[in-house]
Parts: structure tokens; C-alpha cells; sequence
């Protein structure tokens, strides 16, 4: 249920203490990756890309509706505004169903609920707030694993309902309850999730259970924190931070830090430009072979989002700067497979090259390949760009809930 899975690593990180117990090992937990945005023979799957930012669109649409409801578009960011449903392609809509209802790739592990634990398979999303699972009561449910509150010692029924909906079909609703969830050893007590009851459309299918939001508390619809605030505020790691390494093998996220063997030199941190909801920072720049091409907007850091995109105006003065670059009429763009340009992204600091062979996505037609950056109105604000996967597999990633930050390193 939910998304795809993918290749990722939890390790736990923890500091020494006065006490003569050392404490736990690192955890790593490898899972399978998956990837469909690029067929097997090297070329653009277009409908997945076109899926993909359908889905996109309307998981941040359900994001700015909450944002609405509790404070107001006007009191988010100049220009914010509920974009209208997207539409996936309707071509292939039975192999979809076959197969997984998603583009890009998710990151997934383990994450257990309950007094005993019950694992389920959970995709980590830094551009969602809540925790959701699927119940064994649930409806339209495809999942492997189930939460049952009565076989839990410390399941507490709350209060209201949780209800997610995409506006093309996909839902998921279900009661609130909080409960002791564990990810790879780090515990929390009286987390707040939901137990969906129903479930359809794309977000019934996939091979992974349900989602973990990882942003800030201000979008939740359950009115709490997310996992990784409680185990801030619970004191169940070592510091206010995670960190993100995505790779062809080998990722993990690291929770309560940061693992510095897989970077080099300092993290550069960027204070975020609010705590309402993302992790938003500003004072980007983007540089095309070396050159400032775009100044000052804001950027969202996504791991729940494959792709990057901007405003469709600033995308194309990106690829202005592109020779032979050409519009799809779509905001996506093809340029030649022989000569991609060098893409980098500044946040005041030093420039962050986009690595060439997550950018380029494959043969689209003879000679011409698609880049992984698209034009594309999500309705977060003005000046505001979305990155995603494709940055994250570019840098180490950081975020800081200790000093409100965002922070990029190199790769070793």
C-alpha cells in the first residue's frame, strides 16, 4: 500500500553518557529500490513522469487545503493557492493497477507500532506532517501489514478522524489513536496516528504499508507532532536531527544526527524561512555551467517528491541558458543526451552540482534526453521550487528541528 519501495538505511545515531551501559549499535535495514521513471532499454517512461507529478500536485494540494483551513493561504506565503486536481494520463491505467500507482521512487523502512510491536513497511516523507497506517478493519486496503488496536497494550482511542484525499479518486480515512512506534529501536511513547479504515484509488495500491510525515507539526491534520518532534521532545535522541543519504545502494536516513561518513567537509546549514509547515528555505540561486541564471527564490527540501520543479517562467529562463535545449509544451524539457548541461543550486554558500546521471531521465527521442527539472505551478507561492529526490541523491541532507535549519553537504 502506498508508493514504491526503494533502497534505504536507518541508523541510529547516540552519544556517550555517564552511564557504564555503551550504548546501541548503529542500525542499518537495506530494502529493495525501484525506479519507473526510465524504462529498461534507457528511454522516458512519460506517462510515469506525467503520474508523478500528478501525484505530486495533489499530495500538496491536500497540504495547502490544511494550511487554509487553520491559518490562511493569505497568512502562508504571497501568491499560495489550492491548485486544482491533477489528472494522471488515463493510458495504461490497468497496467497501473497491476503494478505500482507511482513514478518515482519512495523510501521506505521499518517502523513498529504497539505494546507488542507491529512492523509495517513505511514510506519517510519530509513534505508530509502525519503517520498513518493501515487498520485490519480497513476497506480497499492492499497492504501487507495491519495495526489492531486491541492487540496492543498501549493503544489509546482518541477523538476525530483522519481523512486524506487526492481529488482524483485516491482516500484514506480512519480513526486516531496514539501509541508506543519504534523506528529501528528509537521509541516514543503516545504518538499520534491514524488506523485507516478505507482506503482507495492510488493510495490503496503499492507495495509499502502506509507514511510517516517528516515535516513540521503546522500541517498536520492530526493536530500533533510528527514521530521524529515527539522523539525530540521525548528525549529519545541525541539531537533535534536527521539526516538523508540516497543512493543507488547504501542509503539510510540517520535519526538523532547526522552520519558524517557519508560526507565531506562542514554541513552547510540555511535558516528555514518558516516552521508552518515545510522545510523552506530561501536565498536559492540556480547556476547553468557554472553561471547565475535565477536569484532569490525559496525552496522546499521533499523526499516524498522524485523530481525538482519551479515557477514555468523561471524553469524556462534555466533552460535559455541551455543550448539545444527544447520545451515538451508540458514543463518538461529535452535536451541533448550528448552535451546536459551543469546544474547547480546556491543558497548563499557554496554552489551544489546536481549529479548528471540522476538529472538526465533518459532518452526521449533520437538524441534528446529529459531533465529531472520541470516547470510546474504547485500553488506553494510565489518564487517558491520544490526539490526533491533529485537533489537529495546530489547531497547529504540535513534536517534540523534544533536550529530550524536545512543543511547540505558534499558527498564522500
Amino acid at each position: 500500500m502506498f508508493y514504491k519501495a526503494s533502497m534505504i538505511t536507518f541508523a541510529l545515531a547516540f552519544v556517550a553518557s555517564a552511564s557504564p551501559t555503551p550504548p546501541p549499535a548503529a542500525i542499518r535495514i537495506p530494502l529493495q529500490k525501484r525506479n519507473l521513471l526510465t524504462n529498461e532499454n534507457g528511454t522516458v517512461d512519460s506517462n510515469a513522469i506525467l503520474r508523478e507529478t500528478a501525484r505530486v500536485q495533489n499530495k500538496h494540494r491536500q497540504n495547502l487545503i490544511t494550511i487554509d483551513n487553520k491559518i490562511g493561504l493569505a497568512n502562508f506565503h504571497k501568491g499560495a493557492h489550492v491548485p486544482p486536481v491533477a489528472a494522471p494520463p488515463t493510458e495504461h491505467e490497468k497496467r497501473q493497477a497491476e503494478a505500482l500507482a507511482d513514478a518515482g521512487p519512495s523510501w521506505t523502512g521499518i517502523v513498529s507500532i504497539g505494546s507488542p510491536a507491529q512492523d509495517f513497511v513505511i514510506d519517510f516523507d519530509t513534505g508530509s506532517p502525519d503517520l498513518w497506517v493501515p487498520s485490519t478493519q480497513c476497506e480497499g486496503c492492499n497492504a501487507r501489514h495491519s495495526y489492531d488496536p486491541s492487540a496492543s497494550s498501549t493503544s489509546v482511542a482518541k477523538s476525530g478522524t483522519f481523512r486524506i484525499g487526492y481529488g482524483d479518486g485516491s482516500t484514506a480515512s480512519g480513526p486516531i489513536f496514539t501509541d508506543d512506534v519504534s523506528v529501528a529501536g528509537i521509541a516514543v511513547h503516545n504518538q499520534a496516528f491514524s488506523a485507516v479504515t478505507s482506503a482507495s484509488g492510488d493510495i490503496a495500491s503499492g507495495v509499502s504499508d502506509g507514511l510517516m510525515g517528516m515535516s513540521w507539526p503546522g500541517i498536520s491534520q492530526l493536530n500533533a507532532d510528527p514521530y521524529f518532534f515527539t522523539a525530540v521532545s521525548q528525549h529519545a535522541v541525541p539531537q533535534g536531527e536527521f539526516g538523508f543519504y540516497l543512493a543507488p545502494s547504501g542509503s539510510e536516513l540517520y535519526l538523532g544526527g547526522t552520519d558524517s561518513g557519508h560526507y565531506t567537509g562542514d554541513l552547510e546549514y540555511h535558516d528555514l524561512v518558516s516552521t508552518r509547515g515545510f522545510w523552506q528555505i530561501g536565498g536559492a540561486t540556480a547556476l547553468v555551467n557554472g553561471q547565475p541564471v535565477v536569484f532569490g527564490f525559496e525552496t522546499i527540501i521533499d523526499s516524498g517528491t522524485t523530481l525538482m520543479y519551479g515557477p514555468p517562467d523561471a524553469v524556462d529562463q534555466v533552460y535559455q541558458s541551455v543550448d539545444g535545449a527544447v520545451s515538451l509544451g508540458n514543463g518538461n524539457y529535452v535536451v541533448p543526451c550528448d552535451s546536459f548541461p551543469a546544474l547547480a543550486f546556491s543558497w548563499g554558500g557554496k554552489a551544489f552540482d546536481i549529479n548528471p546521471k540522476v538529472l538526465n531521465l533518459g532518452q526521449v527521442y533520437d538524441g534528446y534526453c529529459q531533465s529531472a527539472l520541470g516547470g510546474h505551478d504547485f500553488g506553494l507561492g510565489d518564487n517558491v521550487w520544490l526539490l526533491g529526490d533529485t537533489l537529495m541523491q546530489s547531497v547529504y541532507t540535513a534536517f534540523s528541528v534544533d536550529k530550524q535549519a536545512v543543511g547540505f553537504a558534499s558527498l564522500d
